[in-house]
């Protein structure tokens, strides 16, 4: 909402071990079903690193250009371990 809470969590996409295929339609589509202003994203490594991949930043990237496009923020880019997390934003990767 606009102090920046959440109004509805979705699962977007199970992936493998190593993999996980996500498009922008499906993230931006719930968040226009429910007129969101803003989107933070998160997703897991079974591997316990947080260090974000290549692919991680690219569809960080992607998914920015589109919220901008649509007028829908997204305001980070968390990515969970099993012992910690990593925030995009906080890092300055986005």
């Amino acid at each position: 909402n606009a102090r920046n809470q959440a109004i509805h969590k979705e699962v977007i996409s199970i992936g493998s071990v190593s993999a996980s295929i996500v498009h922008p339609r499906e993230v931006f589509s719930v968040a226009v079903a429910h007129s969101a202003s803003s989107i933070i994203l998160a997703h897991n490594h079974p591997s316990g690193d947080v260090s974000p991949s290549k692919d991680d930043l690219e569809l960080t990237r992607s998914l920015v250009k589109a919220g901008e496009l649509m007028g829908i923020e997204v305001i980070d880019h968390i990515i969970i371990g099993t012992q910690e997390f990593l925030s995009l934003k906080q890092k300055g990767l986005m």
